[in-house]
């Protein structure tokens, strides 16, 4: 019904859309991931960010008003309020930068996995075979040589002390005959 060449054609052709389906579905969800993460950490900034302006506001209030009850106390109050915010705010900094930096990182290890999955794919369709495992041939080579080498040094000793062994047994059960002479 359907010849050989027809079939493989329509296979190759449909293995190329899913490849193609399959990039542009890990470049979407990777662009998505990517603005996600950045609308999150985004947010989480803003928030952490709108808490220490509020606590730094609340903190300057409360140092005002201390400073206008207290005098030279309230102008201390007023310094350590500040630092207080300060501080506050460096932390909300920190926080946000620390969670954009773990959403960047799953991302990147995500799309790096996309990516290699793809990449391997195009390489099937286009007939490329995956490199040998050198490193692994090479390793097995020199632990099979190591191996062979053991087993040869073992077997000469062993030949060698079995002759020792052997030349004392006939030494020992050598009988000497020395021949006399009548005359």
């Amino acid at each position: 019904m359907f010849s050989r060449k027809n079939t493989a054609e329509r296979t190759a052709a449909q293995a190329w859309d899913y490849l193609s389906s399959a990039m542009t579905t890990a470049a979407e969800s990777t662009k998505d991931a990517g603005k996600h993460t950045a609308d999150l950490a985004s947010a989480k900034a803003a928030v952490a960010s709108s808490k220490a302006a509020k606590l730094a506001d609340e903190a300057s209030r409360r140092s005002s008003k201390l400073a206008t009850q207290a005098g030279k106390r309230g102008s201390k109050f007023a310094d350590r309020a500040s630092k207080r915010s300060s501080k506050l705010a460096d932390r909300a900094g920190k926080k946000s930068g620390k969670l954009a930096d773990k959403a960047t990182t799953k991302l990147n290890a995500a799309s790096d996995e996309a990516w290699a999955r793809a990449n391997l794919a195009a390489n099937a369709l286009a007939g490329r075979k995956p490199g040998l495992p050198w490193g692994l041939i090479v390793g097995a080579t020199l632990v099979g040589v190591a191996l062979g080498w053991a087993a040869a040094s073992t077997a000469r000793a062993a030949l060698e002390r079995q002759a020792e062994n052997e030349e004392l047994e006939l030494a020992e059960t050598a009988i000497v005959v020395t021949p006399t002479y009548d005359n």
